[in-house]
């Protein structure tokens, strides 16, 4: 009989009691659901604090007990789809002290990482490369002779990209032991087709089953022309069952061997499954599980969107803890866009599953007509686009500047070449924070300035970008617009919506010691530091470029020629960005001899932590620039 949780609360072993997945083996699978309650327990108080991934985290805790308690992790590898559910996954394997760290500066990262345990097979921020990465690794075993298991677990939204289908495409065709589990927390599933799948499920991957069913195969193959015949009757009643039951015939057809759907919060249903796969299914198999996003949090049960990634909450009401403030720049794009909306018939809102991060919330109750949510397709939404704006419309295509790096060569084929009118609205753009590599956005400069036909922009503030993007979409051209994430300047916000003429910076202040070239968000510190470089006795020059392409060639070149030193400022990698467009223009101007230094983030991936931390370390902050321009001075 099944010990209850009320008696394990007291007998049973706890979380702080497991230093490794190990420890989970020793145990009862009924003593699993103690080690559920704390994980669960653990990730909210934590995540209350930190900010992070509260709903994809809770969703998996069952299925990552299951998989650490069937699979000998970590020589059977784990690869996590996306990355940002692996909260449990860190507690259970020695990570438990650090956790109070979660996504702080030099604490744990929200995603799997390498340096930080062997368990992390896979270092991931982006979605849907996990069946790739683990069909790499199952081959690179046979390759070795090592039996290991290699398992990825991939998000139902993860499956809407095509890189995912890629990957199952060739891994059936391969036909390698490759284990994938599709984990469902969106599909709703009745209780009675539940209860039937997962006795399905279990039946069908048993030893006996699996051992009948080759020996019926083998004996019908021998029965020559009517062995044949009843092989396929079989066949057929068995793929009938199941696709009756369940979505099997999509995986079945690309040489998928499909189990589900099942509970993934079903610990008895799981674990059998889980290991009869293991031990008795070879070839490619999809697991089919159902979660529910957030579950154990009931504010994140009742609306997972919100709690799909937040900061610091009140756990009692589950209420975000308010953080007063300046409009953000997200907010200002959703609001204007919006605005043009309302009077141009011909504008159209295109968002990568992302419509509330991106701003696009408002836009796609207010125009359901005129949105498109494509899922996790950033390539296809370009193109997607591109198609739209072949028909006369206007789109645009609102994505974090880390996701669009998944599109470049649909900027370059689709929209540049052919020179369609198709607007970026490039949302994160620079470091983003507590998430860290994998989507700071500090690269989209340096791979969209060198592409022909593309008018490419950078807000100062939040007005300016309101006026950024009723000129972008004013235009016949492509267009791109870069805006950091957080809030604005807190400046006054213009009524009306002007054209800025394309190409054209402002002399925000005259000064004949030096010139600070800042781009985008970096204008105001370097507003700053001009302030601090009058008091030290030296007159700075600064000027808002506003335009990444076309550059404005003689306002710059007039004040670098002026001032005889030119400090440039950027949220982007120093490496191939507006810096060294900068000294390609004074290069061009036979401008020779202009001193020059550049900032910029230097050449490694930025860590998370906070964005004032980050701009402080990189040395973009203004007593960097000051600094910065003091020592140009002396040279």
């Amino acid at each position: 009989m099944l010990t209850t949780t009320e008696d394990l609360k007291i007998e049973s072993t706890r979380l702080k009691d497991i230093k490794s997945p190990a420890d989970l083996r020793e145990l009862e699978v009924g003593e699993l659901e103690i080690i559920a309650q704390d994980l669960r327990e653990t990730i909210i108080e934590t995540v209350s604090k930190t900010g992070g991934h509260l709903g994809p985290s809770l969703g998996v805790v069952e299925l990552t007990l299951a998989l650490h308690y069937v699979f000998n992790t970590p020589k059977d590898k784990l690869v996590w789809d996306v990355g940002h559910q692996v909260y449990a996954h860190k507690l259970l394997t020695g990570r438990q002290e650090q956790f109070p760290t979660l996504r702080q500066y030099k604490g744990l990262s929200g995603f799997p990482k390498f340096k930080e345990s062997e368990y992390d097979a896979f270092e991931t921020g982006h979605s849907s490369t996990s069946i790739s990465a683990a069909l790499g690794m199952t081959s690179a075993k046979e390759l070795k002779g090592d039996k290991d298991k290699v398992v990825a677990i991939i998000g139902d939204g993860s499956m809407t990209a095509g890189l995912a289908f890629e990957a199952l495409n060739q891994a059936g065709h391969l036909d390698k032991d490759l284990i994938v589990i599709l984990n469902d927390n969106e599909m709703s599933i009745s209780e009675n087709v539940g209860a039937m799948s997962s006795f399905l499920s279990r039946q069908l991957t048993s030893k006996t089953v699996r051992r009948l069913r080759k020996h019926i195969s083998t004996r019908l193959k021998e029965l020559h022309g009517v062995g044949d015949r009843f092989l396929n009757v079989l066949k057929k009643s068995e793929e009938n069952i199941k696709s009756f039951f369940t979505p099997a015939m999509l995986f079945e057809a690309l040489k998928f061997y499909y189990i589900g759907p099942i509970s993934g919060h079903e610990l008895e249903d799981l674990i059998p499954t889980l290991e009869n796969i293991k031990d008795n299914v070879d070839g490619p198999v999809l697991v089919h599980v159902i979660t529910q996003k957030g579950k154990g949090f009931k504010p994140a049960e009742k609306n997972p969107g919100n709690y799909h990634g937040l900061g610091p909450f009140d756990i009692k009401t589950g209420i975000p803890h308010s953080s007063s403030g300046p409009i953000s720049y997200t907010e200002v794009f959703g609001n204007t866009i919006c605005d043009i909306a309302a009077n141009n018939p011909d504008v159209v809102a295109i968002s990568a599953a992302m419509p509330a991060g991106t701003g696009l919330s408002n836009f796609s109750r207010e125009f359901p007509e005129r949105f498109f949510d494509v899922g996790i397709a950033e390539q296809h939404a370009v193109t997607f686009a591109a198609g739209l704006a072949v028909e006369g419309i206007q789109p645009v295509v609102a994505i974090y500047s880390s996701f669009f790096q998944r599109a470049l060569d649909q900027i370059i084929h689709d929209v540049c070449i052919p020179n369609l009118p198709v607007t970026l609205a490039i949302d994160r753009g620079g470091v983003v924070g507590d998430d860290g590599p994998t989507h700071h956005g500090v690269f989209d400069i340096s791979f969209l300035r060198f592409i022909p036909n593309i008018t490419y922009m950078a807000p100062k503030d939040e007005n300016e970008l309101q006026h950024m993007l009723h000129t972008a979409i004013s235009l016949s051209s492509p267009a791109a617009i870069r805006y950091p994430r957080g809030a604005g300047e807190d400046v006054e916000m213009d009524k009306e919506l002007t054209r800025i003429e394309i190409g054209k910076g402002e002399l925000l202040r005259e000064g004949k010691d030096i010139l600070l070239l800042p781009i985008g968000n970096r204008v105001y510190p370097a507003m700053r530091a001009a302030d601090g470089l009058e008091k030290l006795g030296i007159d700075a020059a600064v000027i808002n470029p506003r335009f990444i392409k076309p550059l404005d060639n003689d306002l710059i070149c007039k004040w670098a020629e002026k001032t005889g030193r030119v400090v440039t400022v950027e949220d982007n990698s120093e490496h191939g960005g507006f810096g060294s467009l900068v000294l390609e223009l004074l290069s061009a101007s036979k401008l020779f001899s202009v001193k020059t230094h550049l900032l910029g983030h230097p050449d490694h991936f930025v860590e998370h932590g906070p964005q004032k931390t980050l701009w402080k370390i990189s040395k973009l902050d203004s007593p960097a620039i000051i600094n910065a321009a003091m020592e140009l001075m002396k040279n």
